[in-house]
């Protein structure tokens, strides 16, 4: 038989252990999560990028799409690889849905194409910015077209 002093004893060094492993692992991992909050920081800070769309919002069937480039000291990226990759999640009665927009670049770090719009409804635009095939930066952007 236990008497309840012996329970609370045990009770107490369950607790201790609990919340010495609680610490442990609460100062490491906020560590971890800032380095990687870091990066992406890092990453972003390299290149602007904005997105638009003619007809704003996107309309189904064919619009005209453009993004801004700009480097970390806001001028124009004149010389990039850029693309459009637009994602419509799946549903229970649809599959998901893509299409990739390329890109041309048109003017003072403007980059204009067109592309299909398959639906209305939502869709996440994540758009790629590369230079002899380096990424430089990506930006997701959510849309939701008429």
């Amino acid at each position: 038989m236990f008497d309840s002093n012996t329970q609370r004893v045990s009770n107490t060094r369950m607790f201790a252990i609990v919340a010495g492993m609680a610490i442990a692992v609460m100062t490491t991992v906020p560590l971890r999560v800032t380095a990687a909050v870091q990066a992406a920081r890092d990453q972003k800070a390299t290149v602007d990028i904005m997105l638009t769309s003619k007809p704003s919002p996107p309309k189904t069937g064919e619009n005209t799409f453009e993004v801004m480039v700009k480097d970390a000291a806001g001028k124009p990226i004149t010389d990039a690889e850029v693309t459009a990759m637009f994602v419509m999640a799946a549903t229970k009665t649809m599959p998901e849905m893509k299409n990739n927009v390329t890109l041309k670049h048109t003017k003072e770090g403007s980059y204009t194409g067109s592309g299909q719009v398959a639906m209305a409804g939502n869709w996440d635009v994540t758009v790629t910015v590369k230079r002899a095939g380096k990424e430089l930066g990506s930006k997701k952007f959510p849309i939701t077209a008429k």
